[in-house]
């Protein structure tokens, strides 16, 4: 592609960002024709004559080769996405949610038109864990995909385990230093961490896992003595993230759970919004991405990363998907568990297949022991918000 021409969609912080990166880097050779929003007469730093909103004037013309999609609204960026598609338009994205409950169904779409779809941003902000999958890894025959993939938790985690406070105060903290949405509910009950965690899969072992297959328990039911816990154990909480393979049945288990960390652990020195992933692999071992997983900088690389990889024609080939028969997840197998709760009228230790630990006083309870997938995943256990969930790794 000689010069790429651009129709965005969304000019918040980081569309602003990637506008003023082209503006200053015209070596790059990609410019940005239309800018689509939502409101009109919001003041904007950017030429008026560069906006509009109407979606046509950017899936209608001809001479805009490549669509970047940066709208929260999901359905709105599935049906523009479908339509630059049919139009022969590439599409650069970084709607998680959008791709992780259509991915099939884009890939299809990209290959049927012959275009590109990248979405890099989609995952960690700057962490090229999608392109590592895809260039490094796309041979190797790798036994897991682990880590932090939502800045907003882990800076939450971070404040808890560091400075003693309780979750409220703690989401506070974010809000007010703008890792945290007035609405958080995505970030804090996990729904974004198991929306990346599908799109990371698939890309890691050739299988679609749908976001609601994924076992997910967030952070909102996490509680000061549970920390306190972690530390006399010398571990610290992080919301980790994690899809491992088992090579002789071929089931995959994919998880999104508060997770007990030993602190001599790579992942666990991965603190505030930052991101960390570990992949490890038959061949070379663990390897550990690191970086800013969230923000306009961040978040603007990788988008820009791609909007350059688009130059060379670039297409995601994902060839552990090529003719795979459908994933097996979250069926077998058991985990080590601590569950906290302060009533004895919520004691589960009935789910319990070993008990290794059990802890009772007026004010709050524990127990530790080994629980199997299918009793773990079961709602009224896994989505109790009496119940403090926390796996060992």
């Amino acid at each position: 592609m000689r010069k790429i021409n651009i129709g965005l969609f969304g000019f918040g912080v980081v569309g602003e960002g990637i506008y003023k990166v082209l503006e200053e880097k015209p070596q790059l050779n990609a410019v940005i024709k239309k800018i689509v929003i939502k409101d009109a007469s919001k003041p904007r730093n950017a030429p008026s004559e560069l906006f509009s909103t109407n979606a046509d004037e950017i899936l209608n013309d001809d001479e805009i080769n490549v669509v970047v999609e940066l709208i929260s609204d999901a359905d709105a960026a599935h049906d523009i996405i479908i339509k630059a598609f049919n139009k022969g338009k590439h599409v650069v994205s970084a709607n998680k949610k959008l791709i992780a409950d259509h991915h099939k169904k884009l890939l299809d779409l990209q290959a049927k038109n012959n275009v590109s779809f990248l979405y890099e941003a989609s995952v960690c902000g700057s962490v090229p864990i999608i392109r590592n999958l895809e260039e490094y890894f796309d041979n190797d025959l790798l036994n897991y995909v682990s880590g932090i993939v939502n800045g907003t938790t882990n800076y939450i985690l971070t404040k808890m385990a560091n400075e003693n406070e309780s979750y409220q105060d703690a989401l506070k903290a974010a809000q007010e230093s703008g890792f945290a949405e007035a609405d958080p509910t995505a970030d804090v009950e996990g729904f974004d961490a198991s929306s990346k965690l599908a799109i990371i899969t698939l890309h890691a072992f050739g299988k679609k896992i749908d976001v609601d297959q994924v076992i997910r328990k967030g952070i909102t039911s996490l509680k000061v003595e549970d920390f306190k816990y972690a530390k006399e154990k010398n571990y610290t909480i992080k919301l980790i993230a994690n899809s491992k393979i088992n090579h002789q049945t071929g089931e995959i288990t994919s998880t999104v759970l508060p997770t007990f960390v030993e602190l001599n652990k790579t992942i666990a020195l991965v603190n505030n919004e930052y991101n960390g992933v570990l992949i490890g692999s038959s061949l070379s071992d663990e390897q550990f991405l690191y970086g800013k997983g969230a923000g306009r900088f961040p978040t603007s690389s990788a988008v820009l990363s791609d909007i350059s990889a688009l130059k060379y024609d670039y297409q995601y080939s994902i060839r552990k998907y090529e003719n795979q028969e459908e994933g097996v997840f979250n069926q077998t197998g058991k985990k080590r568990i601590y569950i906290g709760f302060e009533n004895q009228a919520d004691d589960v230790s009935n789910i319990f297949d070993e008990i290794e630990e059990r802890y009772q006083s007026k004010n709050y309870n524990h127990i530790v022991g080994v629980i199997d997938i299918e009793k773990l995943k079961q709602k009224e256990i896994i989505e109790n918000p009496k119940l403090s969930i926390i796996a060992f790794e």
